[in-house]
């Protein structure tokens, strides 16, 4: 299985732990057996799963021994409610006991549950302040980007806070996904259907970059581990290389971080497509961004 490739968008969650993880090394923690779901949905009669859409354990990556996240975007887009969230924060949390070589987390997840958006937005908060816990005991935490849903909403600022962003071409990141943007500035503004604009200005691509993801690889489950492990033995020297020791003063580098912004921000504020940045940043074609008919194209022959 190692051998052959294997799209890392159309794979669920568990075949994504499966195939990351060296084989027969992952241990689940909270597990199907176990049936911990929401009883906010179960409340609702909504459909509930048996994992409440999330994989939390511990397993080996090219023998480091790591703590897996994995959310499910096919139940319920990935989406954060309070038991999915809570497992997401235990997780972080034992990664701070245990002192693995690094978190891995696989998001795909549109959001907050609409069904129980308090209960999700606490669970985002808490899940912000164990991260931040774990990146202060010098654990880094890898975020893999590259599932159907992309990394939106609350999760998206999670992918944010990551100290390493691995993303596919397939893969998005942003805060407001392009439906919300629509509905609430119309269609003029943003058309959610217009495919290649959406991976255009959230897409992998363009947010490699923009500096906002640390790798893009192909869409291919294999590709994610060798980055991952990449990124996992040269651990001590990633976090130094990035500024993100926790010896390094958190304030020096959200000062230098906003600087960038300012910086990009005055480039030109009437930017408003990514092959427009790409151009206007002098970056020439040393990456070709695909035109909206081979974009297009290109997904259909994914999604068929």
């Amino acid at each position: 299985m190692r051998g052959l490739a294997q799209s890392y968008r159309e794979a669920l969650a568990r075949l994504r732990v499966q195939a990351l993880l060296d084989p027969g090394s992952f241990s689940e923690w909270v597990g199907p057996t176990q049936r911990v779901t929401s009883p906010h949905l179960a409340a609702l009669e909504a459909p509930v799963s048996f994992d409440d859409g999330v994989i939390v354990g511990q397993g080996l990556l090219h023998a480091h021994p790591v703590i897996m996240i994995a959310q499910e975007g096919q139940f319920n887009g990935g989406a954060v409610g309070e038991v999915h969230g809570a497992k997401i924060r235990g997780a972080l949390l034992r990664a701070v006991r245990d002192k693995p070589g690094a978190v891995l987390l696989c998001i795909d997840s549109g959001g907050v549950r609409l069904h129980e958006a308090n209960a999700g937005l606490i669970a985002i908060s808490e899940i912000m302040r164990a991260l931040f816990a774990v990146q202060e005991a010098g654990i880094p935490v890898i975020a893999l980007i590259g599932g159907a849903c992309g990394a939106f909403g609350g999760m998206g600022i999670v992918a944010r806070l990551c100290d390493v962003i691995i993303i596919s071409e397939e893969g998005r990141i942003g805060l407001s996904g392009p439906e919300v943007i629509e509905t609430v500035k119309g269609v003029e503004e943003f058309d959610s259907r217009d495919r290649a604009l959406v991976w255009r200005i959230t897409g992998g691509k363009i947010r490699r970059t923009l500096g906002e993801a640390t790798l893009l690889v192909d869409d291919d489950i294999a590709a994610f581990r060798a980055a991952a492990g990449e990124m996992v033995g040269a651990r001590s020297l990633f976090l130094k290389k990035r500024g993100l020791n926790p010896t390094t003063s958190s304030l020096q580098t959200l000062q230098a971080a906003q600087q960038q912004l300012g910086a990009r921000a005055e480039l030109d504020a009437e930017i408003r497509d990514g092959q427009v940045l790409w151009s206007r940043m002098g970056l020439g074609d040393q990456v070709s961004l695909m035109s909206p008919e081979q974009f297009n194209r290109r997904l259909e022959a994914l999604e068929s």
